[in-house]
């Protein structure tokens, strides 16, 4: 399934910005990053469990916030794309 993470994270002080760098390379470790602080992920339902556990561990409640948009497994015509920074379909083979 396709499942589009977003966050907030303050980085007023320099456990905030930590706690961005932090956020920013689990999503990069998982997905795509499709703008700043958005990231498609292509995951089952366990991987998605886990990943939403590991991110809200990292962030600061009080003051941080994520969003998780399950946009499920027939996503592509849910996604429309405009402009620069073109995107790769993640379910496609990856050849080096």
């Amino acid at each position: 399934m396709l499942v589009l993470i977003t966050y907030d994270v303050s980085t007023m002080d320099r456990e905030g910005r930590r706690r961005l760098s932090r956020v920013a390379k689990k999503c990069v470790d998982h997905g795509q990053r499709v703008q700043n602080s958005v990231f498609e992920c292509i995951l089952d339902a366990t991987q998605f469990r886990r990943l939403r556990f590991e991110l809200e561990e990292l962030i600061d409640k009080d003051t941080d916030s994520l969003r998780f948009y399950n946009l499920g497994d027939n996503y592509k015509s849910k996604v429309d794309h405009v402009g620069a920074k073109d995107t790769y379909d993640m379910g496609d083979p990856l050849i080096l």
